[in-house]
């Protein structure tokens, strides 16, 4: 099989790892030959490390008629920007969380892509690693009976302490919702469906945060998102679920998603990795049970809806980790916002189909 060649722009923090596993884990299909940075010296020093041909511009990247998909790892603010670019230059994209900062830019991506017969990809794309897949098949083998319910919880005090550049957290397309909630969201869409109505209430607890990372210790962040929300979703296949995300909880012990069925209940592992644990309890049993993962990519697999998009390009159908699933998220989280704003509920005007499972017994390095 002729592998795909991948550029990658943006060699910021999460870039690591999405270099590291394009170049090793998927490397029997995807080649990445190119690498871009708005400071030279990032994208040098990745290439580098992980052996790239080429660290170039932007604009050199999207000249080049050999790479067939452009990975889109900027800052949440200029997705929107960079996606269209690469959409208009003729290759695919895929971007990290949130597919833009709102509905418009959102629409715009797809709009795009659909006119120029390209495809859309968009993390996370974690909701395909062994742990949620196995969750998925318990409920959809029956296991807890007809879905319910689910909570879902992303409870912490911030990333300024560790992140060693957090501004952009408390900017537009940041706090909370917009940086863990796709997460979680996809999760649930992937276990039980779209959402056809939302409501919730946000507020911004910290109007400032001092960062205690270096290499910007001491340096203050005005906060202009909300940094606590708590929304409720309900589903189109009858469940209602509620999310609350946060960046002003200093400790919790509550589970990340519980999903409760007619027939049992179903606790699903941190949906910001790939693995489990993974347990249930059914209806009338006296303990908690851990089910073995049904499928691979249990480590960190970043990279692997980039992967899925490829095979996608060659089969010739739709990619798991797609624009369309990506922008309802996108339309979740905002209406979510609208809702607090509005004292009102929010009806999505997206949807999109459930992500076909993962087949068993891929084979995984």
């Amino acid at each position: 099989m002729n592998k795909v060649k991948v550029g990658i722009i943006g060699c910021g923090n999460i870039s690591g790892i999405y270099m590291k596993n394009l170049t090793s884990m998927f490397d029997d299909i995807i080649e990445v030959v190119a690498c871009a940075d708005l400071i030279p010296e990032r994208s040098q020093a990745k290439a580098q490390e992980f052996g790239i041909p080429k660290s170039c511009t932007v604009e050199e990247l999207l000249a080049d008629p050999d790479i067939q998909i452009v990975v889109n790892l900027t800052n949440p603010e200029a997705h929107a920007e960079v996606a269209i670019k690469v959409l208009k230059s003729g290759k695919h994209v895929y971007s990290e969380k949130p597919l833009a900062v709102t509905r418009d830019d959102g629409r715009k991506i797809i709009d795009i892509a659909r006119e120029n017969k390209l495809l859309v990809g968009n993390a996370p794309d974690t909701f395909l690693g062994g742990g949620i897949q196995t969750c998925i098949k318990l409920i959809d083998d029956g296991w807890i009976g007809r879905p319910i319910g689910a909570a879902a919880f992303m409870l912490c005090p911030g990333h300024e302490s560790w992140h060693p550049d957090p501004e952009f957290y408390y900017k537009a397309g940041g706090g909370p919702m917009f940086d863990m909630g796709p997460y979680y969201l996809t999760a649930l869409i992937a276990m039980m469906g779209p959402v056809e109505r939302v409501t919730g209430s946000t507020q911004i607890t910290f109007t400032e945060r001092i960062i205690t990372s270096q290499p910007k210790y001491g340096k203050k962040i005005e906060v202009e998102v909300p940094t606590h929300v708590a929304g409720i979703l309900d589903f189109e296949c009858g469940a209602m679920a509620t999310i609350t995300t946060s960046f002003d909880v200093w400790a919790s012990q509550l589970p990340r998603i519980e999903v409760y069925g007619s027939e049992g209940t179903l606790i699903a592992p941190d949906p910001n990795t790939f693995g489990g644990p993974v347990l249930i309890k059914r209806k009338n049993a006296d303990e908690w049970k851990e089910i073995p993962l049904t499928h691979g990519f249990s480590v960190n697999s970043r990279g692997i809806g980039v992967a899925d998009m490829v095979y996608a390009i060659l089969e010739g159908r739709a990619n798991r980790a797609s624009g369309e699933l990506a922008y309802h998220v996108l339309d979740i989280m905002e209406g979510i916002h609208d809702a607090s704003r509005n004292e009102a509920h929010y009806h999505l005007e997206s949807r999109c189909p459930r992500p076909e499972p993962l087949p068993l017994g891929l084979p995984e390095k």
